[in-house]
């Protein structure tokens, strides 16, 4: 029986050598970097014909294997976080985006874990540096179940994050740093957000970020810093990087107005990227 599924065009991307994955795909098409027989395709279901013509326009930073790369590679930089030499764990991996940037920077191993399956790009999956551990839902990991590493850094969505901070804290070593991606979309309920999913108030964007903090600091995590993400959410959702070490219990409020309104607190969330 044919695979149903064989003529779309996220999977044809794939069969020609033009993506590295149907996530990677994806996030071309949306991004309007697909064409097919010359006119830009919005729809990764689009179905396609084998004898039609498919070209990808070249994009800044396409050596990533995601836009999470450039989300990473700005807050190492920003916060002087150096993983070379160090045992990595990315929660919520997908196609690899946080792991190609810390193998990049010199990490000695990068344990990358996610719910899905066959997203991590091929060129991490054969990494021997790398450990990919699929269809794991980071909420049902067990104490034990993974050692406890240097560096642990997160980009999950579709979660809060509060919900599975203390298993975070659990995967960070006692003098390790814990680096999660904070997304106010999955932190402030649907009343939070406009139509198009995006959290348009700068309040709710500071309150859920302090949420996770609190939450951080039950599990004797302490909030050291934070930095707004140089590339926004799909959607154009501003979203934060916070930095946790163990110790005692630091005040979200005062990081948030020393590292976000001293730099022009937050704001307007960007142009959405399929307008």
């Amino acid at each position: 029986m044919p695979d149903p599924e064989a003529d779309r065009l996220d999977v044809a991307l794939v069969a020609r050598g033009l993506a590295r994955s149907r996530a990677h795909a994806s996030e071309m098409i949306r991004g309007g970097r697909v064409l097919v027989d010359g006119r830009p395709a919005s729809k990764p279901a689009m179905r396609i014909e084998d004898a039609r013509v498919l070209d990808v326009a070249a994009a800044k930073g396409d050596g990533d294997v995601s836009r999470a790369g450039g989300k990473l590679r700005a807050a190492l930089d920003e916060l002087s976080v150096q993983p070379r030499g160090l045992r990595c764990i990315d929660v919520g991996a997908s196609t690899g985006g946080f792991t190609q940037v810390l193998l990049e920077r010199g990490a000695a191993h990068v344990v990358a874990i996610d719910v899905g399956t066959d997203q991590l790009a091929a060129t991490l999956r054969n990494d021997p540096r790398v450990t990919s551990l699929e269809r794991t839902h980071v909420g049902h990991l067990e104490e034990g179940q993974i050692a406890p590493a240097a560096l642990v850094v997160a980009d999950l969505s579709f979660i809060s994050l509060r919900s599975v901070i203390g298993v975070l804290a659990g995967l960070t070593a006692p003098d390790g740093l814990l680096l999660p991606m904070v997304k106010p979309q999955f932190e402030v309920g649907r009343s939070g957000l406009d139509r198009h999913g995006v959290v348009t108030d700068p309040g709710r964007q500071r309150d859920a970020v302090l949420a996770v903090i609190d939450a951080a600091g039950e599990h004797g995590l302490a909030a050291r810093a934070i930095r707004r993400s140089a590339v926004p959410g799909p959607a154009g959702n501003l979203e934060y990087f916070v930095a946790f070490t163990r110790g005692a219990d630091a005040s979200g409020e005062a990081l948030w107005a020393r590292d976000i309104e001293a730099e022009g607190g937050a704001s307007e969330p960007a142009k959405r990227l399929e307008d």
